[in-house]
């Protein structure tokens, strides 16, 4: 399944998925700092997608309440309830 999510209060504009049988087979972000979201979608490929949330959810970042890998467990959790 490929899913498309729109991440709020961070800098990069979108996240793409792909997730095959609960497992993430692709995550790629549109804007953002490349660097830390190449990071973060290498980190994720291959991880069940309730690990990843687990890991991700929460991480703030510079007080604004969210991060790009916070965005992601939520983009994770949106494609589970699709």
């Amino acid at each position: 399944m490929k899913y498309t999510y729109t991440p709020r209060g961070v800098c990069s504009r979108m996240i793409q998925l792909e997730i095959e049988d609960d497992v993430i087979k692709d995550c790629r972000f549109i804007g953002g700092c490349h660097g830390n979201t190449q990071g973060i979608s290498a980190l994720v490929k291959g991880m069940d997608v309730d690990e990843a949330i687990e890991k991700l959810e929460g991480i703030d970042c510079a007080g604004r309440g969210t991060s790009c890998p916070d965005q992601l467990a939520k983009a994770l959790r949106a494609a589970q309830d699709a």
